[in-house]
C-alpha cells in the first residue's frame, strides 16, 4: 500500500482512489487487521477501470499476493461531504426503479483528534452491530490511518432495509446526534451507490448472490 500511490496517479482514467486497511472484527476493532484491505477508485468510464482490472501490473500484483477478493461496480445515487476537500461521487445517477435494489453505502471521516476518545467509545460496538442488521449483505470497517481516519462500508439488500435501519436503529441515531452535538468530525462525507455488479468472494461467499440478477429481473 505505501508503494502504489505512484503507480496509481499514472494509471489513464483514473480520477480518485484510497487505500485503505481494516481494523479487527470485521474492520470495526481498533486493532489493525493485516489480512484485509480495500481499494476504492473513480474511474472516467467503465473501459477505463476494465483495463486497469485486466491489465494493469499493479493489480497483477495484488492478484497474486491475495487469497480473495471481492470487487463492487458502483454507480453514485447521493453524496454530500468531502474527501480531502475533493467531492469524488458528485456525478448522481437516476435513482429510479432502485428502491428494491441491492445498495452500498460509504461513510467516512477525519475525526478531531481530542474527540477520537469519543468516537471509539461509541462507534466501534456501533459499527460492529452494523454487521447484524436486518437487509446487511456486508459491513466492513476500513480506514486512511489508524484511529483518526476512518470509514464505513456496508451493502444491503435494498435502499430500503438501509433506510429502516438509518431510522429506527437507537444505537445509529444516537452517534449521528452526538457527531453533531460534539464536532467529533473535521471532515466527513456519505455516499450511497447503486450497485451494478459483484464478482468474487468475501469470507468465502458472494455476499449478493442472486440478489443482482433478481433486480433486474
Amino acid at each position: 500500500m505505501g508503494t502504489s500511490p505512484p503507480a496509481l496517479k499514472r494509471v489513464p482514467g483514473l480520477q480518485f482512489f484510497k487505500l485503505l486497511g481494516s481494523g479487527a472484527a470485521n474492520g470495526f476493532g481498533l486493532w489493525p487487521n493485516l489480512d484485509r484491505y480495500g481499494f476504492m477508485a473513480v474511474w472516467d468510464d467503465a473501459a477505463a477501470a476494465a483495463a486497469f482490472f485486466v491489465q494493469h501490473p499493479l493489480w497483477a500484483t495484488y492478484r497474486q499476493r491475495s487469497t480473495e477478493l471481492w470487487t463492487l461496480q458502483l454507480a453514485p445515487l447521493k453524496s454530500h461531504g468531502l474527501w480531502d476537500g475533493k467531492a469524488p461521487f458528485d456525478y448522481p445517477n437516476d435513482s429510479s426503479g432502485t428502491e428494491n435494489a441491492p445498495v452500498a453505502v460509504l461513510t467516512r471521516a477525519s475525526i478531531r483528534l481530542r474527540k477520537t476518545p469519543r468516537f471509539w467509545q461509541f462507534v466501534e460496538p456501533t459499527s460492529a452491530a452494523l454487521a447484524q442488521a436486518v437487509g446487511v449483505r456486508a459491513a466492513i470497517g476500513l480506514g486512511e490511518l489508524p484511529v483518526v481516519r476512518q470509514a464505513t462500508f456496508s451493502v444491503w439488500e435494498s435502499a430500503q432495509a438501509m433506510q429502516e435501519y438509518a431510522y429506527r436503529d437507537v444505537r445509529h441515531r444516537e452517534v449521528i446526534k452526538l457527531t453533531r452535538s460534539e464536532k467529533w468530525y473535521g471532515e466527513e462525507l456519505f455516499a450511497r451507490f447503486q450497485v451494478l455488479d459483484s464478482q468474487g468472494t468475501l469470507d468465502g461467499q458472494d455476499p449478493l448472490a442472486g440478489l443482482l440478477a433478481t433486480a433486474r429481473a
